[in-house]
């Protein structure tokens, strides 16, 4: 099974026991502000959402977002990890940590090991970014991990255009 350690923290897959873990992410304000409402009500819903979305993605693609523990605890604090979209060329990395976790680098260092993954290990060519405009938190983490804006792009038939954040330096993408 994938596990990618940090200094700090183990990046696992997602299994239907995190739904816990999976509701209480996906109902807090920013997520639902920033990435959307999923409604997930209960713990049997965000089960099913870690069936359909999260582990799917890891048997279609050979990736997909991965839960965030400390390695000190164990503690699911985030998810971090690579998405394929049919809207866009390339995989893009995406990222959400419970509020009483952000702001502490946790993201950006779950971020670096996501890439270093995605390049090294997996092979790919490039990965890409995107967030709404007004998500400054997403944007500055984009650019500490050495991306830069593109483009506008509209994701999946959202309504609101997204920044689209590509690598500064394709030559050396790992930060």
């Amino acid at each position: 099974m994938l596990r990618i350690k940090t200094p700090r923290l183990t990046l696992r897959p997602a299994t239907p026991h995190d739904a816990d873990f999976i509701h209480r992410l996906l109902n807090q304000p920013d997520w639902i502000e920033y990435i959307g409402d999923r409604n997930i009500g209960d713990l049997a819903t965000a089960a099913v959402y870690i069936n359909e979305r999260l582990i799917a993605a890891y048997h279609r693609d050979g990736f997909g977002l991965y839960l965030v523990d400390l390695q000190a605890s164990g503690e699911t604090i985030g998810l971090c990890g690579l998405v394929k979209r049919q809207t866009l060329p390339d995989p893009d990395i995406g990222f959400a940590f419970l509020d009483q976790w952000q702001g502490q680098g946790f993201a950006r260092e779950a971020a670096q090991a996501t890439l270093k993954y995605a390049y090294q290990d997996l092979g790919l060519k490039r990965v890409i970014g995107f967030t709404l405009p007004g998500n400054n938190r997403s944007i500055r983490l984009l650019e500490s991990i050495g991306m830069v804006f593109d483009s506008t792009v509209y994701v999946d038939g959202d309504r609101e255009a997204c920044n689209l954040y590509v690598p500064a330096n394709q030559n050396n993408p790992v930060p």
